[in-house]
Formats: C-alpha cells, structure tokens, sequence
C-alpha cells in the first residue's frame, strides 16, 4: 500500500518540520507582526492628534493615578512645579539619531503635591564614553509642557547605580519611573513625561517617532504566505510521492533499453542461433 511511506522516518521528520513551521508562522508570528502593526497605528494616531490638540492636565488626561497607555501615550501634558535635582538618574546606553547618548531623568514635584519623571532630553557622550556636562533644571516653580510615556522595562530588573565610572552619578539601564523612584527614595507615579522642545530644563530634545505605518503588516502576510507555502509544498510532494518512481517508494518502474542494448541483444541471439 502506497500510504505506508508516510510513516518512514524521514518523512515522519519532514512533517513534523513543515507543521511545526506553519503552525508557528500561523499562530505566533503572523499575529505577532499584526499587533505591531495595531500598535504602530494607535501610536501614530495619538501623534498626530498631539500635533493640533492642546496640552491637557495631569488629570484630565490621566486621571486617579492611571498609567499612560496606546491611548493616552505621545498626549501633551502641562505640568507646573518643581525640579528635584537631588533625585536625578540619567538613562545609559541610549540611541538619538542613530548616535550613543544619555537621557536625563528628573523628578519633578507639581504644586498639587504629585511627583512625576521628567525626560529633559538627551546629552551626548565625551571621549571617556562618559556624559558631558549638561545644565541642571530650573529652580523654583516652572511651567512645563511634556508627553506623556509609559515605562520601559528591564528585563533583567536592575537598580540604578554610581560608582567610580559614572563619576558618582546614578545611572539606570531603562526610562522607568520606579527604578528612579527607588534610587531617589520618592513616590514617584507610573510612567514619565518627556520634556517638549523650547521648554524650561530641556536638553536636547528628543526627536518624535515618525508617522509612517511602517512593514509590520507586510511582514504579517508574508509570514501568512510562507506558512502557506510550507504546507502547499508538502502536499506536493506527498501526491508526488503516491505515483509510481516516488523518492521514497522501493518500487522502480522498469527502464526503457537504449538503442545500443538493443542490438546487441540482436547480435547475440544471432549467434546463438
């Protein structure tokens, strides 16, 4: 029976390959790119209405403490208070441009008595690949308007640090207001605010996402299709393999005899004969 090749052990293999990789294209990378892409859209969405909307409140646009979100992420937010220079962190490892740099982190008091992270922008690194010197914030109460952020997140959870190589200053791996909040021994709320351009403590300020859709769903479809394609493939071959001359089966048509096999079989019956 012709059926029974699928149960070889090379083929068994090649099955579990091609499954394996179609199901994972299916199930896991095709979503995976579509949820970017969902992401991307709710990014530049909000984007896009923070270039004509006005700045909001605190807690008009996150009110009872709420953490910023896809929706609420990239909104202008006004905030009126005071630096806290002695809480400062600055994040290391960081890309601007294409460039390392530093971002510098400062807890900012507001006069309702809530503390927030401010993102005051970016300082480039000197020849030691150490920060260069940049201006502290402010001091006394200032008006800032800035955009709202949800926190980074390290996956391996480390804790601020100072020593020798960071000239004594706090450095964190991530953007993360707690990591900050446990290294300044403030209550800082969740999520953090990046300073906007021409505003009183900016740095540099950091350059916006751009607005393009972007591949994700592109990429989506071709995961689809290659997933497809996969599965398409081994049914090709397991119909080839069902006729006669399979790669597989152990039954081999018989060859036809070239012209010269064929004469000299004439030759030999003739003397034979």
């Amino acid at each position: 029976m012709r059926l029974k090749f699928l149960l070889k052990p090379g083929w068994l293999a090649l099955t579990l390959v091609v499954f394996t990789f179609a199901i994972t294209c299916f199930t896991l990378l095709a979503p995976w790119q579509f949820s970017r892409n969902t992401e991307r859209e709710h990014q530049n969405a909000a984007l896009r209405e923070s270039f004509s909307g006005q700045p909001r409140s605190l807690e008009e646009l996150l009110p009872n403490g709420a953490v910023p979100d896809q929706r609420t992420e990239w909104h202008l937010v006004a905030l009126k208070g005071t630096y806290l220079p002695e809480g400062e962190v600055v994040a290391r490892l960081r890309s601007v441009q294409g460039e390392a740099a530093f971002e510098v982190l400062t807890p900012f008091r507001t006069v309702e008595g809530t503390i927030v992270l401010v993102d005051r922008g970016y300082v480039r690194l000197d020849d030691k690949s150490r920060a260069l010197p940049f201006a502290p914030p402010p001091a006394g109460t200032v008006d800032i308007v800035t955009r709202a952020r949800h926190d980074e997140k390290d996956g391996k959870n480390r804790d601020a640090f100072a020593d020798e190589s960071t000239g004594g200053k706090l450095q964190s791996y991530v953007v993360d207001s707690q990591v900050v909040a446990r290294a300044a021994k403030l209550d800082i709320r969740p999520g953090y605010f990046q300073l906007d351009v021409n505003q009183p403590g900016v740095l540099g300020a950091l350059p916006l996402p751009q607005t393009d859709a972007g591949p994700f769903f592109s990429y989506a479809l071709q995961w689809i299709a290659f997933g497809a394609m996969a599965v398409m493939g081994w049914l090709y071959f397991t119909v080839r393999e069902l006729k006669p001359g399979g790669a597989l089966t152990t039954e081999r048509p018989q060859r036809r005899k070239s012209v010269a096999e064929m004469l000299a079989e004439d030759e030999r019956s003739e003397v034979a004969t």
